[in-house]
């Protein structure tokens, strides 16, 4: 799930090598926390939240299949 995240997450931004995942699973419950340079904060929640909201569409599917409750905190 982690290396969804920061594929997404590196194919939007201009600094693809400041992006980082952290991943904290808790049983049925997994955690991510996306972090992205300053400059690139605007490009991954989008307008509105549109991108962000999009992204966790993805991996909320992604998270039934694994039968797991995705976060996804972007910060």
């Amino acid at each position: 799930m982690k290396e969804l995240v920061e594929s997404i997450a590196k194919a939007l931004v201009d600094h693809p090598e400041d992006v980082h995942v952290t991943e904290n699973d808790e049983g049925r419950s997994l955690t991510l926390k996306l972090s992205v340079h300053a400059d690139d904060m605007g490009k991954v929640i989008g307008k509105q939240g549109r991108i962000a909201k999009a992204i966790r569409s993805v991996v909320y599917a992604a998270g039934v299949s694994q039968n797991k409750r995705i976060n996804l905190e972007i910060g």
